[in-house]
């Protein structure tokens, strides 16, 4: 059995995971993901009880119980980078022996659940609404770094997405994951179930042209009208590939959904939404 090195999993000084700062015992097996800090108070407002609070840099954490079940709230901050962090050491937190430093024989899934914000690309999915990434495209590279098993990418869908765009080669090389199906159809069974893309960034690489142009500045309206097998690209985001991709291989079970308070088509925005999020929170702390 493999002892993991402390420099690959740091734990601190209190038995605490290194970033997010939590204990093993500090964890429920079902998580709820926000980008934002302060989200996670939005969250947690709608809990009986709260059992531990913990903040670490952007990772904050909530554990308490709503109708009787134990959740958590964990909040990620921006980007497929603070992904890898923080499913990594949920993962660890339920599967190592801090103690010995190897993995326990019996692994346990965990139940993670993304809560975000996202730009619409079509016009079913406008301003208000929530889409559930049933399938994710990466744009962000990271799933590249890792022994990926044969069946966790649709290659198929990659090839015709890259065949299709005219992918430019000096960009990370797109990959396609699909989220659970079991968590989709439980949370998401009367939203809209689209193709979702995590970008490595919030302007150049979803297209937003400030002072610095895009590589490609036709990507865009490629990107809208590609259709795989009827399956069409719905929004733009920044966490969904990474989370459904290492959940795979780490044996979780994770989904995305997201409310949609940018127009990408329409160009407008609605910098107002935090209705439209207290509403899909609601949702998904009575479906989860």
């Amino acid at each position: 059995m493999r002892k993991i090195p402390d420099s690959e999993l740091v734990i601190n000084d209190d038995g605490s995971v290194f970033h997010l700062h939590i204990r093993p015992d500090q964890i429920a097996d079902t998580v709820i993901l926000v980008g934002d800090p302060t989200r996670v108070n939005m969250v947690a407002a709608h809990f009986d009880s709260v059992e531990c609070e913990v903040q670490s840099r952007e990772f904050h954490t909530v554990t308490g119980t709503y109708k009787g079940k134990r959740l958590s709230c964990v909040s990620h901050g921006i980007g497929t980078d603070n992904i890898d962090i923080v499913v990594t050491e949920l993962d660890a937190l339920v599967n190592v022996d801090f103690a010995t430093r190897e993995e326990k024989s019996v692994k346990k899934s965990l139940v993670l659940v993304r809560i975000g914000t996202s730009g619409g690309l079509q016009t079913v999915c406008p301003i208000g609404s929530y889409v559930v990434a049933k399938r994710s495209v990466g744009f962000d590279g990271l799933l590249n770094f890792y022994d990926v098993p044969e069946g966790v990418f649709d290659l198929d869908f990659e090839r015709a997405f890259c065949n299709f765009t005219q992918w430019n080669n000096r960009l990370p090389a797109p990959y396609i994951v699909s989220a659970n199906e079991e968590l989709v159809e439980k949370i998401g069974f009367d939203m809209l179930k689209g193709v979702t893309i995590s970008a490595p960034g919030f302007y150049g690489p979803q297209g937003r042209y400030v002072r610095i142009k895009p590589i490609d500045e036709k990507l865009n309206q490629k990107i809208i009208d590609f259709n795989y097998k009827g399956e069409v690209i719905t929004n733009f985001e920044m966490e969904s590939s990474a989370l459904a991709g290492l959940a795979k291989l780490l044996g979780h079970k994770a989904m995305t959904v997201c409310a949609i308070i940018a127009g990408r088509v329409s160009h407008n925005m609605n910098t107002n939404y935090k209705g439209s999020m207290e509403e899909l929170v609601k949702i998904v702390l009575d479906r989860i």
